[in-house]
């Protein structure tokens, strides 16, 4: 794994769930490179923990460090806007741009990148994702699959130091989920980006995740499956 600092967060806010209010508390460190799963019932604080970690929400209190810069801490006043975190953030719609082609895609989320580069970095992700020939392709033009696949290396074109993948293939049918499962460790080994997802099959974390960890009720605990038989191999 790359010699970088991990993903350090400590964050406190106030959720209502199925079962009333609650207190989100996380104290949660993950190696740089590491694969997290996290899994646990709906309304467990799974979406709101990833966009706290985005940006995308503000806690009450707490912090996030990544690769040693601090992303945000309330105690200093310190709350980075997302476009200034190196993440890459895939949402179970997958957020594609009705309008934009493959192409422009990957490279609207190459903005900052010099225009001499893009159009090769742009190749290289859409052949990572074996969608060469669809560049000029729509998302409504793509299957549900391609889409995920496009997805994906548009959140992994800038290279992000961090990943966040919120049920990234819940979507999609059994088939096609078994085959993008595969295509998600293959690009997670080839870029090395530190990732955490949040899932609620047991099967599919235990193939993807180096850890998986459960939430409910607004804490993290070590993930137990009761039930080998459910365990894959990873691909």
């Amino acid at each position: 794994m790359p010699s970088v600092a991990p993903l350090a967060v400590t964050l406190e806010t106030r959720l209502s769930g199925p079962d009333g209010p609650f207190e989100l508390e996380v104290d949660l460190s993950v190696a740089a490179g590491e694969f997290v799963v996290l899994t646990g019932p709906s309304g467990a604080g799974k979406t709101t923990l990833m966009r706290l970690i985005a940006g995308l929400a503000r806690p009450l209190r707490g912090a996030v460090a990544m690769a040693g810069q601090v992303w945000s801490d309330t105690a200093r006043g310190i709350d980075l806007p997302v476009r200034a975190r190196s993440l890459g953030f895939v949402f179970q719609d997958y957020a594609l741009f009705p309008n934009m082609t493959a192409a422009g895609q990957i490279a609207f989320a190459l903005h900052d990148v010099p225009r001499r580069d893009r159009a090769d970095r742009v190749a290289e992700m859409l052949d990572l994702a074996g969608l060469a020939g669809l560049a000029n392709a729509f998302p409504a033009q793509l299957s549900g699959g391609q889409r995920q696949r496009l997805a994906l290396v548009r959140a992994l074109a800038r290279r992000p130091k961090l990943l966040l993948l919120d049920e990234p293939l819940s979507a999609l049918d059994p088939d096609t989920r078994a085959r993008l499962q595969t295509d998600l460790r293959r690009l997670h080994a080839h870029f090395g980006a530190t990732t955490l997802m949040t899932s609620h099959d047991p099967a599919e974390a235990q193939r993807l995740a180096d850890r998986v960890l459960r939430l409910e009720a607004g804490r993290l605990s070590t993930a137990r499956f009761p039930h080998p038989s459910l365990h894959l191999v990873r691909a």
